[in-house]
């Protein structure tokens, strides 16, 4: 299996995206980036631990690529605001790519480039690409929170559309 780690906003997003395409084993919500141990979400918040709400996922890489993946990264988030995904602010809200390996740097920066090139978005793109080190689980109460709670007002309005999205562009990788 292939690891690939992504921050794009809040985790509960992430998950309820990723965790629905054919090839993806494991999504996992938690912490990476920052420079503290095993940090509780509660102190993630605070943005004194310098992590990222991101998610880690487990991929067989003959089902679903890495390229396939960054797609639909980028397609499910903004990656054009700084520490922000719409009404979420903060440094632990930031979009960002932890690469396991050289060629998913490499990847990930050639793929930014052709989406500037391209002009996909109307502002430049601020996500971070940088090397991944390690990750924490988050709380129990995290995972599968989407699923577990979709008439939650902000499962309705804020991750609905993304999975509504996946839906209508990506309904031939969906599980």
């Amino acid at each position: 299996m292939s690891v690939a780690v992504f921050a794009g906003g809040c985790f509960w997003c992430t998950e309820a995206v990723f965790k629905r395409l054919k090839g993806v084993s494991i999504v996992k919500p938690g912490f990476t980036g920052g420079h503290i141990k095993n940090p509780a979400y509660r102190e993630v918040v605070t943005e004194r631990t310098g992590h990222a709400e991101a998610v880690y996922i487990e991929f067989d890489a003959s089902e679903i690529s890495y390229l396939k993946l960054l797609e639909v990264f980028f397609a499910t988030h903004d990656p054009t605001t700084l520490n922000r995904q719409g009404a979420d602010k903060g440094t632990h809200y930031r979009s960002a790519i932890f690469t396991t390996n050289e060629n998913q740097k490499q990847k990930a920066i050639d793929f930014v480039k052709i989406l500037e090139q391209e002009k996909v978005f109307n502002d430049p793109i601020v996500t971070q690409i940088c090397d991944f080190e390690v990750f924490y689980d988050a709380e129990d109460y995290h995972f599968n929170y989407y699923d577990l709670n979709t008439e939650q007002p902000y499962c309705n309005y804020v991750i609905s559309p993304k999975i509504q999205k996946l839906e209508n562009y990506f309904s031939d990788i969906l599980e």
